[in-house]
């Protein structure tokens, strides 16, 4: 039983502290900078919508306004079967010289919507973005700067989580977001990303193949296969795409349950994720698969400590009961004073390892994630 603590607990720390200090230090002992430059390719955003009417013309706006040459900049917008006013917006700007579209009848999904939006593509850079973020002026250009380093094949800008006037949350999901982003910069310092941020990438054109149609990860099995074929994935911090910190406990928990469910998807849809033909394999180890076994190393941790008498797992299962506990008041809304600084982190843990499992069920009942706005 003891072998089965210890085992557990330091699959934990090395998911949630071990991994972070080896990429701290890695980036320390083998940095490898990005060869900036101010350059002006042709780029065309690719964004697939679906009941989008409450926050298309604001976005199609924000990228007209966008800090690049109108004229070297193209929109191709999906309409992935939209029953709302979303295509009646699209045909008012028919005429608009960057803005090009496809309006579907029926709704097959992000992915499919993804390969029509490349095969419209005419630019040498495709910038991805979705329809609820806001995209800040000049993070464009800021995305395109790092490929003037031939050797960068994707750059992935940053999420904030707040309003951009009161500046970015740090509690919750928006806490777990900071520490997401961290171990993104520290990848990216020294090698590459094991994915994108979905809001807000570009990569080269001519590095990507259409997603298979059902792919939940897009924004990470496009940037693994700029991996394989021999480019970097970076994170450049300086461009930024805001979001709202809080969509709802149900909403955020579906959300996550989706997004770790295409986890285990992408070992399905590209093995080869897990051969030497990934140059980051072991990155994407232990960013993304090992955060899926997590859940059940709490759980050998939890029950192992019952049962084993001596000083030590007993202040490990009292550490343990107070934590979460901690997490329960958090999902009850109690305010304990202080200890709520505790108490909404401990929650956003349990609710990621939660969704995880649940995830984890979906897998081996062969239940499908799929894509809604």
């Amino acid at each position: 039983m003891k072998w089965l603590f210890w085992i557990s607990a330091a699959l934990v720390a090395y998911s949630y502290l071990g991994y972070p200090l080896w990429l701290w230090l890695r980036s320390w002992w083998s940095p490898r900078p990005v060869l900036r430059g101010p350059i002006e390719p042709a780029v065309s955003v690719a964004m697939v919508v679906r009941n989008e009417e409450a926050t298309l013309s604001a976005k199609l706006n924000n990228l007209f306004g966008l800090d690049y040459p109108p004229g070297k900049l193209q929109i191709v917008v999906i309409s992935d079967g939209s029953e709302d006013g979303t295509a009646a917006i699209l045909q008012k700007l028919k005429d608009h010289p960057q803005l090009r579209f496809l309006l579907k009848t029926e709704s097959q999904g992000k992915a499919a919507g993804l390969g029509d939006a490349l095969k419209i593509a005419s630019g040498e850079i495709v910038f991805f973005t979705d329809a609820r973020q806001h995209i800040e002026l000049g993070a464009l250009r800021c995305l395109i700067e790092n490929f003037a380093d031939p050797s960068v094949g994707c750059a992935s800008g940053e999420l904030m989580l707040g309003q951009p006037g009161s500046g970015e949350t740090g509690r919750g999901m928006g806490l777990y977001w900071r520490i997401e982003k961290k171990v993104r910069e520290l990848e990216s310092a020294s090698s590459s990303v094991a994915g994108a941020t979905g809001a807000i990438y570009c990569a080269r054109r001519a590095l990507l193949e259409p997603p298979p149609p059902g792919t939940i990860l897009d924004d990470v099995l496009l940037p693994m296969q700029v991996v394989r074929k021999g480019s970097r994935v970076i994170f450049d911090s300086r461009a930024r795409a805001w979001d709202q910190p809080d969509l709802g406990h149900k909403r955020e928990f579906a959300r996550k349950v989706r997004t770790l469910s295409g986890n285990y998807q992408l070992l399905q849809l590209a093995p080869w994720l897990l051969s030497g033909k990934n140059a980051i394999r072991f990155e994407f180890i232990s960013h993304k698969l090992l955060r899926l076994v997590v859940p059940f190393a709490l759980l050998a941790l939890f029950v192992s400590s019952l049962f084993l008498p001596q000083p030590v797992y007993r202040m490990a299962l009292v550490v343990q009961i107070i934590f979460y506990g901690l997490s329960l008041v958090a999902m009850l809304g109690v305010n304990i004073g202080p200890l709520s600084r505790i108490a909404d982190p401990a929650r956003t843990f349990v609710v990621l390892n939660s969704a995880a499992l649940v995830a984890f069920v979906n897998f081996v009942t062969g239940k499908k994630a799929i894509w809604v706005r």
